[in-house]
This record gives structure tokens, C-alpha cells and sequence, in this order.
């Protein structure tokens, strides 16, 4: 009988450890993000003992230009392997800069096999993959073709539908396997439209938006989503994003034509399949720093907007800027998580903006959680268009970056340097956030590129905890009359310093080119705003409060020694949570994967990495209860680290 017990109480224990493999089937963890796992082997207490115990290296990487020179359409830039790997019955499915997918075995980082969709990479601006999409077809058994199916796009702006045991197409799906993306869009440069952004599915249908080139003409591609039969690829709806009441553009048949031109959807969308609704973060539209021309046009510009997942239909939106041009796109996914309030249960979502705000919603109405007041923002844009009197401001949580760059507080690393920031943050126009765009130069803070940018929160679950990590950067934008666009940029740019940090782009259709720098920078190369530059901070989303904010990593890898002591380093990336209270994140200028405690953050444990990390962090349990976390560390150009290819694991040693 005792021996009987002892077997029991071993089956229970393995039984409760072992029942469940934890899958990543989202880019996000679930289909509303988060970047949730339920695994609790890895705790605050032994995350210090994590080891590397494989890598995986696809050589889909190549150098070129970075932040600092010429990033136009056409230009061969640098590569950045972004990919949050998906796991999904004990393999991993990832893409690469160069879109091949990869199959690995979960526990070893063994091939399985390789998709290769041979696009052209050659004079593309945009040389990267966030993820791809998995689906299951409950209709088929295990053994059947295409039972489990990778979806996935390319730069190349087709869409591909691959058999996840084989890596071979699913010749059901489109023409043997794809569809071009590209179809009613009308001629283009080919470098103006991708697809860089997972896949959204929901039910049998998948949801795709696409990128567009910003800055370089009001007639690039419209930004339409489109949901697509999984099986067959057939084409179910569109989402044209044109005001309602306008009339759509017809061809001589008498169908829609795509509007060009159109606020776009490049950045990750989520779905609902209990409220059957699809959520999409919106950019803004062309051209992003002149709006003259949209003639209302840009109604779901920069905005949160909920569409029916039957028919397409707008169920509500909701606007974070108003006729942005600012460039200050929603850039992340919207974040699902639940909340009590009035004895109700709230089905929520949090959407983090460039600004640094964080907009609370019911995700079934658009309403606030938290009031959202209207205020006074800086009047007088550039001839031919205007600005709104006012902008949403929530008042919780509070901004997560400051928004005023203040002269007297500029930062440098000498008198010299520091001197040519304050006189420069002096001399442009420098009335705070949505400080409009003008001829003379205009401060633009928080940058283009953040605030938060596209890695998005992670929620703890568990804890109704949202953890965002943040830029603390400013950018200049200076406009420049059509008759002097064909100068040069040394012709144009008002010093030597705006020359090197700086680009021309060209907006054609509107009055109006820019000199846009995407970092406000000291002759030294250094931001002049005052460090941090970075930020990682929690926010209890219950009362609304921030519980801390710490500067996440360091100058290390960015500025040469003796300059590694400064805290808080720019990042590209997101983060990744534990029900154990572990937060994972690299993101940092510096190469460093980095573990935290969610609710007090400390930093636990900093692994070094051979490049930045500038993807979101991926962690899960395997058949035998071993618990791994993944980063791909491949580099950004737009904060200098190298790129390269590699996917790094990490677990507890057995």
C-alpha cells in the first residue's frame, strides 16, 4: 500500500508538472499579445543561473547603412533580425531578415527544415521579419498535408501558406501556395510596399495590413487590410481605411480601386475571436509631416480601430492623435487584459504610443478606463495646413517619457557640445510635445522612433501588471519649400552637425520636402536630451499608477570607454513576462539580455550577447518541464549594433 501511494503521489507530481507544453502560437503569446507565459520554473531566485544552451545561425544578415546616412526606399540598409519564434507542438517556427522561415527542434535548436520564398534583397530599405503565423485545421488529422499551417509575409509583399511538418507550400492556399499582396495596390516602386509584421488569424480567416515607405510621396500604395480564407486564399473582405461618407475611387468595371496614399497598418494586429473583433494600430497618412492635402482623409489616422472579423466593418476607433503630422503612428500591438471596475469585469486593452502615453480601453466600446481630457497643444503649422486647438491626454497612466526638451537641461558630453545643443534647442521651435513641424526647424520630442515603438507592452497576467520599456530621444524636423528640394542636403542643412544625422526626404505631392534627423544630436554624436535614454517601467493596471521606472540598460557598446557609465541606453524590442514574476528584455544599445523582478525591478541577472537584441524575447515549457528563453540578437541600425543572425536559447542547468 505504501509502495502503491509513493507511485500515486509521483504520478500526480509529474502529472501537474508535466501535463501541459507551454506553445507560443502568437507573435505575442496569445492573439491579443502580452507576452505572457504561465512557466514558473525559471523564478527570481534561480534566473541567475540561466545558461546558454543552444544557438542557431540562418547567415540571413548583411551590413550597410545605419541611422546615420542615407535610409531612403531605395538604399541598401542594414539587416535586423527582429523575430519572436513561435513554438508550437515542440517546434520552433521563426523568420528571418531575408524571409526564409525556420523549423528547429525546440529542445536542441536542430533544423527541421528551411522555407526559402527567394525574395529580392537587393535595394531594399526594409530587411527585416517580426514573425509568422501558425494555424491548426481541425478538419484534418495530424498525418493530413498542411494539418498545421505557417503564414507569413514577405518584403516582397507576398503571402505564403506552408505546411508546418514539411515546410513545403500548401498548394490549396492562392496560386500553388501564394498570393501577391500587391494586387489592386496599381504601379509602384516595389521598395514602397511590404509586409514585415505577422499575419493576424482568427477563426479560418487571416487578417494582413503592409508597410508603407514614409516621406516619399502622398501617391504610395493605400494602407488596405485584408482578410483572406486560410484554406484557399480566397479573398473574403477588405478594410479600406477611407472616411465614412467618402466615396471610394472606382475603375472602369465599377470596382473599388485601393485608395492611395491611406493610413496603413504595418505594426502587429490582435484578435478576438469570444467578441469577434479584430483590433489594428493604424499609422499615419501620407506624407507624415504634411497634411494639407488629406481633406479629412487621415479619420483613422494614428488611431486604435476595432473592425467586425465576419465582413470588415468598423465597429468603433479610437484616435490617439488628430490629424498627425508628427509622424507618431500607433506603432504596437493593442494589449488585451481584464479588469474589475463597479463590481463589472472589463474586457480591456492598452495601447502604448510614441508619445509615451499609454490609452487604456474597453475593448468592446472604445471607452476610457481612465478619463481621457482634451488640452491646448502649440498652434501654427506651415502654410497650407493646420493643426487641431487640442489632443487627448490621458490621465492615467502618466507619460512614460518626458515630452518638453528644455534648454537649460540639454545634455552633453563637454561644455563645447552641451553649449550647441542649448543653442540649437534655443534657436528651433521648441514649445513641447506636438510642437508643429516648420520652416525654421522645429523640435519634435518624444522622436519619431519613440517613446514606445513596436515591441509593445508585456501584462502580467497574473498581476494585472504592464511593463514598456521606452525612448528617451528628441528629433528635429525642418520644412523645406518644393522650389529648393532639388538642393543638396549640405546646401540645405543649417550645419555641419544637421548634415550628418540628418536626410532629405522628398514628400512629393506636397508643397513641401524635409530635413528630418531622427535623433537630436550633439556634434559628438551624443543625444542632447539628458540621459536616461532608455526606460523600462511598470504600471499597475488596476489603479492606473505607475509601481516604478528604472533606465534600462547602459552606454556600454555606444559610447567609447570611458563613457559606459551612463544608465538608460536607446532600444529597439519589447518584453517578454512570467507568471513566476520574471521579466525578460535585451532591446538595449548595449548586448545584454536582461532579467528582472516584475514588481519591484530589480535587475536579477544581464547575459551577454554577441550583438543587440532588438527582438522581443520569447520563453517556454517543453514536453519535460524544462523551461527555455529564446532572443534573436541581430542588431538595429537605427541605435548601431552590428547585425548578425543569431537565435540564442537559454534554460536552467538540468
Amino acid at each position: 500500500m505504501r509502495i502503491s501511494l509513493i507511485f500515486l503521489l509521483i504520478f500526480l507530481f509529474s502529472s501537474q508538472s508535466h501535463s501541459e507544453v507551454d506553445d507560443w502560437s502568437s507573435y505575442g503569446k496569445d492573439s491579443g499579445g502580452g507576452h505572457y507565459s504561465k512557466a514558473t520554473q525559471i523564478t527570481p531566485e534561480n534566473v541567475k543561473n540561466l545558461k546558454k544552451v543552444w544557438t542557431h545561425r540562418s547567415g540571413d544578415y548583411h551590413q550597410g547603412t545605419n541611422w546615420t546616412e542615407d535610409v531612403t526606399p531605395n538604399s541598401s540598409q542594414q539587416t535586423s533580425f527582429q523575430a519572436t519564434p513561435l513554438l508550437v507542438n515542440e517546434t520552433l517556427y521563426y523568420c528571418t531578415p531575408y524571409n526564409r522561415v525556420f523549423a528547429l527542434d525546440s529542445e536542441t535548436g536542430e533544423e527541421k527544415w528551411i522555407f526559402d520564398p527567394e525574395v529580392e534583397i537587393e535595394q531594399k530599405a526594409l530587411l527585416h521579419c517580426r514573425g509568422v503565423g501558425s494555424w491548426i485545421d481541425d478538419n484534418k488529422s495530424e498525418e493530413d498535408e498542411c494539418y498545421h499551417r505557417i503564414i507569413t509575409g514577405t518584403i516582397d509583399a507576398e503571402l505564403f501558406s506552408i505546411d508546418g511538418k514539411t515546410g513545403q507550400l500548401c498548394k490549396d492556399f492562392g496560386n500553388k501556395g501564394r498570393i501577391d499582396l500587391r494586387t489592386g495596390l496599381g504601379n509602384h516602386n516595389p521598395a514602397y510596399y511590404y509586409s514585415v509584421s505577422p499575419p493576424a488569424i482568427i477563426g479560418d480567416l487571416i487578417i494582413i495590413g503592409g508597410g508603407i515607405a514614409d516621406n516619399v510621396s502622398t501617391s504610395v500604395p493605400g494602407g488596405v487590410v485584408r482578410a483572406y480564407d486560410i484554406r484557399s486564399g480566397e479573398l473574403v473582405w477588405y478594410w479600406d481605411p477611407i472616411p465614412p461618407g467618402q466615396e471610394p475611387i472606382l475603375d472602369d468595371t465599377g470596382r473599388q480601386l485601393y485608395q492611395r496614399g491611406t493610413t496603413n497598418v504595418w505594426s502587429i494586429i490582435s484578435t478576438d475571436p469570444e467578441l469577434n473583433l479584430i483590433y489594428l494600430p493604424t499609422g499615419n497618412t501620407a506624407s507624415d509631416n504634411y497634411g494639407g492635402h488629406r481633406n479629412g482623409s487621415d479619420y483613422y489616422s494614428s488611431s486604435v480601430v476595432a473592425l467586425n472579423a465576419s465582413n470588415g466593418e468598423v465597429v468603433w476607433h479610437f484616435q490617439t492623435v488628430y490629424h498627425d503630422i508628427w509622424d507618431y503612428d500607433v506603432p504596437s500591438q493593442p494589449t488585451f487584459y481584464d479588469i474589475e471596475k463597479d463590481g463589472k469585469i472589463i474586457k480591456a486593452l492598452a495601447q502604448t504610443t510614441k508619445m509615451g502615453f499609454v490609452f487604456l480601453l474597453n475593448r468592446e466600446t472604445g471607452e476610457p478606463i481612465f478619463p481621457i481630457e482634451e488640452r491646448e497643444v502649440p498652434q501654427g503649422a506651415v502654410e497650407g495646413d493646420y493643426v487641431t486647438k487640442t489632443q487627448p491626454y490621458p490621465t492615467k497612466p502618466a507619460p512614460l517619457t518626458p515630452t518638453y526638451l528644455d534648454p537649460e537641461d540639454v545634455f552633453g558630453f563637454t561644455p563645447w557640445d552641451r553649449g550647441y545643443c542649448k543653442k540649437a534647442a534655443e534657436d528651433l521651435r521648441n514649445e513641447g510635445l506636438y510642437t508643429p513641424p516648420s520652416l525654421q526647424g522645429s523640435v519634435h520630442y518624444p522622436s519619431a522612433i519613440g517613446g514606445a515603438n513596436w515591441g509593445g507592452p508585456a501584462i502580467d497576467a497574473s498581476r494585472n501588471i504592464l511593463i514598456a520599456n521606452t525612448m528617451n530621444l528628441s528629433s528635429t524636423i525642418v520644412m523645406i519649400p518644393r522650389s529648393d528640394c532639388d538642393k543638396a542636403l549640405k546646401d540645405l542643412a543649417k550645419d555641419s552637425v544637421q548634415s550628418r544625422f540628418s536626410a532629405l526626404q522628398q514628400n512629393e505631392g506636397t508643397p513641401y520636402c524635409t530635413i528630418r534627423a531622427f535623433g537630436f544630436m550633439s556634434p559628438l554624436g551624443v543625444p542632447c536630451t539628458k540621459p536616461p535614454w532608455g526606460n523600462l517601467t511598470a504600471i499597475d493596471l488596476n489603479t492606473g499608477e505607475h509601481l516604478w521606472q528604472i533606465p534600462l540598460g547602459t552606454s556600454k557598446d555606444l559610447a567609447p570607454f570611458p563613457f559606459h557609465w551612463i544608465k538608460g541606453a536607446p532600444n529597439i524590442g519589447g518584453p517578454t513576462v512570467t507568471k513566476s514574476g520574471v521579466t525578460f528584455i535585451a532591446a538595449t544599445s548595449d548586448y545584454y539580455l536582461r532579467a528582472f523582478n516584475t514588481e519591484t525591478g530589480e535587475e536579477l541577472v544581464k547575459l551577454r550577447l554577441p550583438t543587440g537584441g532588438h527582438a522581443t524575447p520569447m520563453t517556454y515549457k517543453n514536453k519535460n518541464g524544462r523551461q527555455f528563453v529564446v532572443i534573436a540578437a541581430g542588431g538595429h541600425w537605427a541605435v548601431g549594433s552590428p547585425a548578425s543572425d543569431h537565435l540564442i536559447a537559454y534554460a536552467l542547468p538540468e
